[in-house]
């Protein structure tokens, strides 16, 4: 029994968040290493492009909400979410038009475009903050819980409770099929594999007849789509505040790279390296180290590595030793 209410600890405090984390920070990756794969630069406003696109689905909630629109048991940003994807794509394609395509026609070097995006970053940060504010804000709506601790105590009878909150479940859900989308559509669609022929060989792509413009808007139009769904399940997991975005930069930027910049599949796996190892360093194991040492040996302080404060240092060291030891990381990127 104790064996099992330790598993159950580990379950409710490290498995399960560690699942949402991961599949949040895997969807926010997979937008950095299309526009790497494709567009061939690291775009440093993608967190603040996720922060936008939570923006716009948390103002299109609000207007559901005032209609007396909801979705049931589930969130009502679900139904927004759409309409965020499309305000956020707009955002992105004028973005593209007015500042990125002159540098792109210029042929310029992609540490140029890197610099670019840190201003395109400021500016949608700004943005952000000045329609919606600073303050914490909590959209999610519905049921709170799929399961209550209460419930899984009564149910088991076990001395710890596991609770599943209602955005983890969604958040799993909404990744498999953003992921299972987005392969079938890069492998089995027209578009999707003048995509592929692109990233991989761009001067063999124009002689075979692909349309340049047309795969740098299809890859925006989906960058959107990925980014503000991250945004969106972040924020519902948590809370929404602007900066927070800025900071979650370096996490889904440590996915990519530990994956392999610029490698789909590469995003997926390090999304949820970077979380786990980030929920698991900074979890406290006192409690279930007291269930499966015995009396003597249970532990006084919390046996916690760090402090959740620097949980994105974990980010930062796993990236320097990617850097250091396997800079292709686990999956050799460059191409979609």
């Amino acid at each position: 029994m104790d064996f099992l209410n330790a598993l159950v600890v580990l379950t409710n405090f490290v498995i399960v968040p560690g699942l949402a984390y991961g599949a949040q920070l895997a969807i926010g990756a997979l937008g950095v290493t299309m526009i790497y794969g494709i567009l061939r630069f690291s775009n440093f406003a993608h967190g603040d492009t996720m922060a936008f696109g939570t923006v716009a689905t948390i103002l299109f909630t609000w207007l559901f909400q005032s209609m007396g629109i909801s979705f049931g048991p589930l969130p009502t940003a679900l139904l927004a979410l759409p309409f965020g994807i499309a305000v956020t794509g707009v955002l992105l394609l004028l973005t593209d038009r007015t500042v990125y395509r002159f540098y792109r026609q210029q042929k310029a070097k992609p540490v140029i475009l890197v610099i670019v995006s840190l201003g395109v970053m400021f500016i949608m940060n700004g943005l952000t903050r000045f329609i919606i504010g600073v303050r914490d804000i909590n959209f999610a709506d519905g049921e709170r819980f799929i399961i209550t601790a209460r419930q899984f105590k009564e149910a088991t009878g076990l001395r710890e409770g596991l609770a599943l909150k209602t955005t983890q479940g969604i958040t799993v859900v909404t990744a498999l099929v953003v992921m299972v989308a987005l392969f079938w559509f890069l492998n089995k669609t027209r578009t999707g594999k003048s995509m592929r022929a692109f990233s991989d060989n761009e001067d063999l792509a124009l002689l075979s007849g692909i349309n340049p413009e047309r795969v740098v808007m299809v890859t925006w139009l989906i960058v959107a789509a990925l980014a503000t769904t991250a945004g969106v399940l972040y924020g519902l997991d948590k809370s929404f505040k602007a900066f927070t975005y800025f900071q979650l930069l370096l996490p889904i930027f440590a996915a990519a790279i530990v994956g392999g910049l610029g490698s789909p599949l590469g995003a997926i796996a390090g999304g949820f390296v970077v979380a786990f190892a980030e929920v698991a360093i900074t979890y406290p194991l006192k409690k279930v180290l007291r269930y499966l040492l015995p009396e003597n040996l249970e532990p006084d302080a919390l046996v916690q590595l760090i402090s959740t404060d620097y949980k994105f240092a974990v980010s930062f060291v796993i990236l320097i030793i990617v850097l250091l030891f396997k800079p292709t990381g686990l999956f050799k990127g460059q191409s979609v």
